[in-house]
């Protein structure tokens, strides 16, 4: 053979196989994703596995961070009719119009209502029976504490049942002995509204219209506010971010709080960033004078975009994904809380050895039958967004001294009423 006629068929190889690549690999699909933890890497390995099922389909993860590309610029995409085929996204009810429903695609639609129907209700519109996507995780919000600085400090914990008030002055006591802030809460209305649950808030007036007047909303703003004029709150996470969401994981992850108010979807993080660096664990919600001690219901769900070219295909991959084989795998490695009633009842095999770990999955568990009624409602609202927004914008200037609480409180009334008027 001959250097040319080899040259030849090396070419003739080369053309062969992207031909074969492209019969294979006719769709792409691209997912938006962000993380908490490390829970991409689980994905990737899971989609992999899809891909070598089925082989006419390649799938793009597009990690992206939460605040700037969930948040900011995943809706402007949707509304322009640029966004993914798939995405991972919080606002289940504020996105559900871009939602695609799966049903019609389904071989199976009734393993779906089973496992996930009703979160079901929180993705899409009210009567509806569209099968937008599944959850990745529920979530649960809740405070960690840093054991150590309590130790160090000689402070003991407040136990179950305890106040805010209780816990911002045993805080404040560890503060004092060890030269770290008392508390931290992510920077969102969300992570507030369970704590202003607890103090009355009811969020809803009697006509179902969203309401945040009354005085058990009040009670927890001026404790956000009387925390960030005392140096109780860090103001790295408030003050100093305005404008979007900000988490405060990382000051708690350094060990610069001893009480940091976030939800359960940390757990996986601080298993793998703070390990056994120093004592943390999960405690119950603080309670109010409402005879309330609630945390808020949430959670990721991951739905496929009706604006896509390939329904056909979003819906294949969906329904490898929810799966029980692959969610165990995906909440047992990711630690996370299941979004799917079967594995719920059954129990996953957490990946966990850190004692740490294992009771703070317990005990955000141990939250769920606690929640208020009253949660449960703002969660499922589809314009909650607007509330969480509102509220956390105008508080944010109350600290900041460019309003009164009065007058925060009544521009939040406005800005809900205004923006849900707009939005309908």
């Amino acid at each position: 053979m001959t250097q040319s006629t080899r040259r030849l068929l090396a070419a003739l190889a080369a053309v062969l196989t992207l031909v074969a690549g492209a019969a294979f690999a006719q769709t792409e699909l691209r997912m938006t994703w962000y993380d908490d933890g490390s829970e991409s890497e689980v994905m990737s390995e899971l989609v992999e596995r899809f891909e070598a099922e089925n082989p006419d389909i390649d799938v793009v993860i597009d990690v992206v961070p939460y605040s700037s590309g969930i948040l900011e610029s995943l809706p402007l995409q949707l509304a322009s009719g640029q966004g993914p085929d798939v995405a991972r996204v919080t606002d289940l009810g504020g996105l559900q119009e871009y939602f695609l429903d799966l049903r019609p695609y389904l071989d199976d639609p009734g393993y779906w209502d089973a496992n996930f129907g009703p979160f079901h209700d929180w993705m899409r519109p009210d009567g509806s029976d569209a099968i937008p996507g599944f959850m990745t995780q529920l979530t649960v919000t809740g405070p960690y504490v840093n054991a150590t600085l309590f130790e160090q400090a000689g402070v003991e914990m407040p136990g179950e049942g305890a106040t805010w008030e209780d816990w911002a002055a045993a805080t404040n006591e560890v503060a004092d002995a060890t030269g770290v802030f008392a508390m931290a809460m992510d920077r969102t209305g969300h992570r507030l509204a369970g704590p202003a649950i607890s103090m009355g808030a009811q969020y809803f007036d009697e006509n179902g219209d969203p309401v945040v007047t009354d005085d058990g909303f009040r009670r927890m703003a001026e404790l956000m506010v009387d925390w960030h004029a005392d140096g109780t709150m860090i103001p790295d996470v408030w003050i100093g971010s305005q404008g979007s969401y900000v988490a405060g994981n990382e000051q708690f992850v350094n060990g610069q709080v001893a009480l940091y108010m976030s939800g359960s979807w940390q757990i996986g993080q601080f298993t793998e960033l703070i390990g056994d660096a120093f004592d943390w664990k999960a405690v119950p919600n603080p309670c109010g004078p409402s005879g309330a001690c609630t945390g808020m219901p949430g959670g990721a769900a991951l739905v496929g975009i009706a604006d896509t070219d390939h329904p056909e295909e979003v819906a294949r991959l969906m329904d490898f994904l929810a799966q029980e084989e692959q969610l165990a795998e995906f909440y047992g490695r990711t630690l996370f809380i299941p979004g799917h009633l079967g594995l719920a009842e059954g129990g996953v095999d957490f990946d966990a050895d850190l004692p740490a770990t294992q009771d703070a999955l317990s005990q955000f568990a141990a939250e769920v039958p606690k929640l208020a009624d009253a949660a449960y409602a703002l969660q499922g609202y589809q314009y909650n967004r607007v509330v969480f927004d509102a509220t956390r914008d105008r508080l944010t200037q109350v600290f900041v001294g460019e309003l009164t609480l009065d007058q925060a409180i009544e521009r939040m009334q406005r800005d809900i009423d205004e923006q849900i008027a707009d939005a309908q």
